[in-house]
């Protein structure tokens, strides 16, 4: 398995006692396998991503990941053994060229900080493999536009470009279809399954017809706990999440 969490939780304290945000989750992904993880609004799908790549901690339960323990490891750490996530809302340098924004994201995999004092002629030798990033992701022609000239779709397309910069193994995508229209659904999602295809894909969204286009494996999240796993067939035929989760009207 290329992860797997264990008995997984999160609870706050609050004035009122203590909230549970993710309980005793327990759950598997298979290596170059595409996982849905759907549920309703405050299922705690965002909290497990921020949980496993350490944003938060969690209360209890560990993390396995390519048959190590990471439960205590820092962000950085977790990154640099090819776990990477991507944000529900684009993060990319605005006024940066588009090119400049992979570049800043292979510089990463040079072993140092980013070197925004070296030489131009230095960073240039990261050109080709910039290209070739920005190749298939559908953004060739796009390299000397600046980032914040690009249209939304195009911004997230960048954004997967530099998350591939970094050499992932493993991929956290949180919600990539989130206010996209049609045109730039069916490219983006084109795009998830050709980098699948040598990678493993964690992927919470709310379009359920993507989920169930790309995702192998389904897991349904209600209050923090799995509600059901299988494919989409399966899960979308399950009485219990058409009452907790298709029959809420939430997308």
């Amino acid at each position: 398995m290329a992860l797997s969490v264990e008995h997984f939780g999160r609870t706050y304290a609050t004035s009122a006692g203590h909230f549970t945000a993710v309980d005793d989750l327990s759950f598997a992904v298979a290596s170059r396998e595409i996982v849905g993880l759907i549920g309703p609004n405050g299922a705690g799908k965002t909290t497990v991503f921020n949980l496993l790549t350490k944003f938060l901690e969690p209360s209890a339960g560990a993390i396995i990941y390519d048959g190590h323990d990471i439960t205590t490891e820092r962000p950085a750490d977790i990154a640099r053994r090819g776990m990477v996530r991507s944000f529900q809302i684009s993060a990319v340098f605005p006024h940066l060229t588009v090119r400049d924004n992979v570049r800043v994201a292979l510089q990463q995999k040079l072993g140092n900080s980013f070197h925004f004092w070296r030489p131009e002629r230095v960073l240039d030798g990261l050109n080709a493999r910039a290209d070739t990033l920005l190749e298939a992701v559908g953004l060739s022609g796009f390299g000397d536009a600046l980032a914040t000239d690009l249209p939304y779709g195009r911004k997230r397309a960048l954004e997967i470009a530099t998350t591939l910069a970094l050499d992932p193994v493993m991929l956290l995508l949180d919600e990539p279809m989130a206010g996209l229209g049609q045109e730039d659904i069916g490219r983006i999602s084109a795009l998830i399954r050709a980098v699948s295809a040598d990678r493993t894909v964690l992927m919470v969204e709310h379009n359920l017809s993507v989920v169930a286009d790309l995702s192998h494996v389904i897991t349904v999240l209600t209050r923090g706990r799995i509600l059901a796993e299988g494919d989409y067939a399966a899960v979308s035929s399950n009485p219990e999440v058409v009452e907790a989760y298709l029959g809420t009207g939430h997308a």
